[in-house]
């Protein structure tokens, strides 16, 4: 491990990371690798997501036990175990055959060594090293899921087209570890005393915050955020999931719509950075009720079935509010909770969170198998951004806001004799 100075190296660290998270990998490269493996198998697109939200439920179950453990143990040995667990995952994929219950195993098997590898990890060191300027520290950390949006999709895109879906799979397996286990190995860790005593919001050894059982039972404010952030990756999901396959459904290469997925990352990135910017300067909960609208008018654009540019400015919309949602979780949890139990109260919303991975394709998968169109799934997904944003609009001031540093004593003047 490299002891660095300048905590800004643990947020660049993290930044490569998030790059072949859960995110990148499980999710947008699911449309990549869709049509190509249900072909060859000769299984429905629904089969496959299907088995993706069948891992959802793994991610809700470990997420608050990954959070205990980083409570414990800190991120490095959590995130050194679980890319490497994450890796021999997807690696595992390039196994599957057309029986159908060892593709839910194998989709699984990743859900659950993907739980570790995730932006809850990330977030709890960035939190650890950030106060003042948390909201941008989390923004910049957690583009790296804009960029592995932008970047892992067309790899595998790439393999799939050179060598096949199989080798492809391995591929993408050697890439987490080189390009998230390297940066992790080198860079990430927790502050050690001296540090923490320089810290104003760390300096106290009983850190401010509710605990796990408070946040659960005292706080509405927790299954609100929790409620509003599910239904959110719900329509994230199950609109950008799906735009490979509805423009290789319109003729388009693959190629061309895995660029098209990939303008979404960037797109991502650059929400991502916004709301980081945005959170340090503005109340929260109206920012994500701006990204919300956004994604709203995104889902609309795809839903219409226009053709070009007007999925890629779907795409855009739809990207920007990717961008901006696991950030502001991770920055609510630390001003509404506290960083008392950060880890435990992420970890569990985060699960909350994940367990709704693979419900916005299956839903969208499933009114293409029965409609032969994504209209109805979309439609749907317009409702439930509406509720989100009314929960957003109820959340009150932080009860734990940035603590400023102490201003020097002032220097007294002598008078001049």
């Amino acid at each position: 491990m490299i002891r660095v100075r300048s905590p800004w190296w643990i947020v660049g660290a993290s930044v490569f990371g998030l790059v072949c998270s859960g995110g990148p990998v499980n999710i947008w490269t699911f449309s990549v690798f869709l049509v190509p493996v249900s072909e060859s198998l000769h299984v429905g697109r629904s089969v496959l997501a299907g088995a993706l939200a069948a891992s959802g439920p793994i991610g809700a179950i470990c997420g608050p036990f990954v959070g205990a453990l980083l409570d414990r143990f800190g991120a490095r040995r959590v995130l050194l175990v679980g890319t490497v667990l994450f890796a021999l995952a997807t690696a595992a994929q390039s196994l599957m055959t057309a029986w159908v219950v060892g593709i839910y195993l194998l989709y699984m098997s990743r859900g659950l060594g993907a739980v570790c590898q995730t932006p809850p990890a990330y977030a709890f060191v960035v939190t650890r090293w950030f106060d003042e300027h948390r909201g941008l520290a989390l923004g910049i950390a957690l583009s790296g899921v804009g960029l592995g949006t932008a970047i892992i999709p067309p790899i595998a895109a790439f393999l799939i087209h050179n060598y096949g879906w199989r080798p492809a799979y391995i591929g993408v397996g050697v890439a987490i570890l080189i390009i998230a286990g390297l940066p992790v190995l080198l860079f990430i860790r927790e502050p050690d005393a001296d540090e923490r005593a320089r810290m104003p919001h760390l300096s106290d050894p009983t850190l401010p915050g509710l605990t796990l059982r408070e946040a659960l039972t005292r706080s509405w404010r927790f299954w609100a955020l929790a409620l509003a952030f599910f239904l959110g990756i719900i329509v994230l999901n199950g609109t950008l999931s799906q735009i490979v396959a509805m423009l290789l459904d319109r003729g388009v290469t693959l190629q061309a719509a895995t660029s098209v997925l990939a303008a979404s990352g960037i797109a991502a990135v650059f929400g991502r950075l916004l709301s980081g910017w945005l959170l340090d300067r503005m109340h929260g909960p109206f920012i994500a009720i701006g990204f919300f609208v956004l994604l709203m008018i995104g889902t609309a654009l795809f839903g219409s079935g226009l053709g070009e540019p007007i999925p890629l400015i779907g795409a855009l919309l739809c990207g920007v509010a990717n961008g901006a949602e696991v950030d502001m979780m991770g920055f609510f949890v630390s001003r509404y909770f506290g960083l008392r139990y950060y880890g435990r109260i992420m970890g569990t919303m985060f699960a909350i969170f994940v367990a709704s991975t693979g419900l916005g394709p299956f839903i969208s998968t499933r009114s293409f198998d029965l409609y032969h169109s994504y209209v109805p799934a979309f439609s749907l997904f317009e409702v439930i951004l509406v509720v989100s944003i009314a929960i957003f609009s109820l959340m009150g001031p932080y009860p734990f806001p940035v603590l400023k540093r102490p201003a020097p004593p002032a220097r007294k003047q002598e008078m001049p004799a």
